[in-house]
């Protein structure tokens, strides 16, 4: 079962489920998942998509694995129901947990970055434990993920649950929304289109890029592990690019004259993000290999594919 299925990485994920062989029930309220991201899927005699919300209930289904990615992962998404997003996080998690103690499923939690909030500790290890505000703007999300490495661990203390916990930092790639609000999105789309590409303050934040094959490569490394390797381990690509420089690559890439301008700083948003993935590479022998303008070249392709069939963007290409 994957919950939030339809999702970016959610539908990477039933790919290569699908690809071994397996029986696949992808669980997705399509609220920020997409139908495209899984219409090559639907044909497969192993997949079955049920639309639900993970925050009412889950299918009672004998399952042996339970990936839990189900929630808006991009601010604009996430803060557009911040208190839905608190409960997929929470609710989601229990009832993924409830059912794993029924059928003995191992589960898969899609954490994030996002629990180390605007660090002190720089680059991010799994022993960090944050810097994060629970009354912010972004607290539904930083909070109900931190919420939901809690239940896993308890749920493992108290009832023997077998899980998996991923600390995800940003990724990218092809199946991303064009409106998601991400920042790799937001480049690509709005260079694509000429328009201003908008970076906060003076662009000097940094973060990690990480592609998501890589990423979804790290995700089976760690379901498939032996032994007790519960986590948290951290995913990500360590390498570190300030928002003005992948402002630049990207209009290198596309060959885009949209000017770069300066808007305000959120409130809450980390100055600095990049992953220590030293226990991924001792324990999983995972690291990134696609490099950011690698990476870049294939997810500029896909949106160039995409905003064609996009009436809005075909209005401003017009």
């Amino acid at each position: 079962m994957v919950t939030g299925g339809a999702g970016f990485l959610g539908s990477h994920v039933c790919d290569r489920l699908i690809a071994e062989g397996k029986q696949v029930y992808c669980v997705d309220n399509l609220m920020s998942g997409r139908r495209a991201n899984i219409a090559h899927l639907r044909s497969s005699p192993g997949f079955t998509l049920i639309e639900a919300d993970v925050t009412d209930s889950l299918p009672d289904i004998e399952v042996d694995e339970i990936w839990s990615l189900a929630c808006p992962a991009s601010p604009p998404c996430y803060q557009r129901d911040p208190v839905h997003t608190l409960m997929t996080s929470v609710m989601g998690m229990k009832r993924c947990l409830d059912l794993a103690r029924k059928t003995g499923a191992r589960v898969f939690q899609a954490s994030t970055s996002e629990v180390y909030g605007d660090p002190e500790v720089h680059p991010q290890v799994e022993s960090y434990r944050g810097y994060v505000s629970s009354v912010g703007p972004r607290a539904c999300y930083d909070e109900g993920k931190r919420a939901a490495e809690t239940l896993c661990f308890d749920y493992q203390r108290s009832y023997g649950v077998d899980i998996r916990v991923a600390r995800i930092f940003n990724t990218y790639g092809p199946r991303m929304s064009p409106h998601d609000g991400r920042v790799v999105s937001n480049f690509i789309v709005h260079a694509l289109l000429g328009e201003p590409l908008e970076i906060y303050g003076n662009g000097a934040q940094t973060r990690s890029f990480c592609f998501v094959d890589d990423l979804v490569d790290g995700f089976f490394r760690l379901m498939r592990s032996s032994g007790n390797l519960a986590g948290p381990v951290n995913l990500g690509n360590p390498g570190e690019f300030t928002m003005l420089e992948l402002a630049q690559l990207v209009l290198e890439m596309t060959g885009s004259n949209s000017p770069v301008i300066s808007c305000p700083l959120p409130v809450d948003d980390p100055r600095q993000r990049c992953p220590d993935i030293g226990l991924a590479t001792a324990l999983l022998d995972w690291k990134p290999k696609v490099s950011l303008r690698e990476g870049l070249r294939a997810t500029i392709e896909s949106f160039q594919n995409e905003l064609w069939l996009e009436p809005r963007a075909v209005e401003h290409l017009s």
